[in-house]
C-alpha cells in the first residue's frame, strides 16, 4: 500500500503481549509501528523494540499516549490505533485502512459486537456500554456506532483537526463524537476479538478499574456533547 500508514499502540505494562502483537502486524500495509508507552515498569519497551517497533515515551493516560503517537507519526497519512494486549486482531487492519486509502471514508472503526468475540474476551458491561453510548450518538448525530473498540483507523490530518482534549480513557468516545460532529465519512466494520495474551486489563480486570474508566468515559461523553464542534477541513489543508 503506497499511502504511508502508521500503527499506534498505547501501552502500560504489556511485556507479556506486546512482542507478539507487533510481530503479527501486516508489514505490507503498515509502514511504521509506534508503541506509545505510558510509563511501564516491566519490560514492555524492551520487548517492543526487540519486535521491531519504535517506542514513544508518552506519560500516563490512554489518550495522552494516543496523542503522543499521533504527533510522532508526522510522516503518516493514515493512523491505525490498537491495544497492546493481543485482543485486537491485526488481520483486520487492512479492512480498516482500505476504505480510507481509497478516499471513500475518513474514519473506520471496528465493531467487536458485529464480529466474532472469543469466549471471555468481551464482557457484558463492555457490550452494554458500547450499545448505550452508540444509541445516544445515533440519536444526537445520526451515526450508528455499536462499539467503542480501540481498533480504528483515521486520516491523520482529520484527527488533528478534531482538536482532541481527552487524555485518559475518554479518548475513544471523544474521537467518535467529534468525528460525527465534524461530518467525517464514517464506516463501522465487524472485527474479531481475541482473549488478551497475558496480564490483567486496566479497565475490565477489576471493579475499581471498570468504575474508574467508566467514570472517565461518561465524563468525556458529557463534556463533548456540550463542546464546540470541530471544523471540517478541506482536503487540501495540511497539518504538521
Amino acid at each position: 500500500m503506497t499511502i504511508r500508514t502508521a500503527v499506534i499502540i498505547p501501552t502500560l505494562n504489556e511485556a507479556q503481549s506486546i512482542g507478539a502483537v507487533v510481530s503479527q502486524i501486516p508489514r505490507a500495509v503498515i509502514h511504521r509501528i509506534l508503541v506509545a508507552d505510558g510509563g511501564s515498569t516491566d519490560a514492555t519497551t524492551d520487548e517492543a523494540l526487540r519486535a521491531g517497533a519504535e517506542v514513544v515515551r508518552a506519560g500516563r493516560g490512554y489518550g495522552r499516549a494516543c496523542m503522543a503517537g499521533t504527533l510522532a507519526a508526522s510522516d503518516a497519512e493514515i493512523l491505525v490505533f490498537m491495544d497492546g494486549d493481543g485482543a485486537d486482531d491485526p488481520n483486520a487492519i487492512e479492512s480498516l485502512v482500505r476504505p480510507i486509502a481509497a478516499d471513500a471514508k475518513d474514519f473506520v472503526i471496528g465493531s467487536r459486537v458485529r464480529g466474532t468475540a472469543a469466549e471471555g474476551s468481551l464482557g457484558r458491561h463492555q457490550r452494554l456500554a458500547g450499545r448505550v453510548l452508540g444509541l445516544a450518538m445515533h440519536w444526537l448525530y445520526g451515526v450508528a456506532y455499536t462499539d467503542m473498540c480501540a481498533l480504528r483507523a483515521i486520516r491523520r490530518h482529520r484527527l488533528l483537526a478534531l482538536g482532541m482534549t481527552e487524555m485518559t480513557y475518554g479518548w475513544n468516545v471523544e474521537m467518535q463524537i467529534r468525528a460525527a460532529r465534524a461530518k467525517l465519512r464514517i464506516l463501522e466494520v465487524p472485527v474479531d476479538n481475541r482473549r488478551r495474551i497475558g496480564g490483567v486489563s486496566k479497565v475490565a480486570g477489576s471493579l475499581r478499574g471498570t468504575a474508574s474508566a467508566g467514570t472517565r468515559i461518561l465524563g468525556a461523553f458529557g463534556r463533548q456533547i456540550f463542546s464546540a464542534p470541530p471544523r471540517l477541513l478541506d482536503d487540501d489543508e495540511k497539518h504538521p
